[in-house]
């Protein structure tokens, strides 16, 4: 029975299939169906993080929802998003 929390179900099983977490794959298939969202590639080409600005990380903090982001500095930016 399909999760109505679950904005793109066949992303969610794929994901689910290759053996992502319950969570970690309803956080990508949500965010592949949200334009304002831009979840990332394994494999991709992504700059480190230590390579962007404190804007952008507060950015994609902002996305994947990450609390109290407004009051981190760069570094703690960077480790909560390599943690979430």
């Amino acid at each position: 029975m399909p999760n109505p929390s679950i904005k793109n179900e066949d992303v969610y099983q794929a994901l689910r299939k290759d053996g992502a977490s319950k969570e970690k794959a309803a956080r990508i298939a949500n965010a592949e169906a949200n334009d304002h969202q831009h979840p990332g590639k394994k494999g991709g080409k992504a700059a480190r993080y230590e390579d962007w600005s404190r804007d952008e990380l507060y950015e994609r903090a902002r996305e994947i929802g990450i609390d109290g982001r407004s009051e981190m500095n760069k570094e703690e930016l960077i480790a909560a998003l390599r943690n979430h």
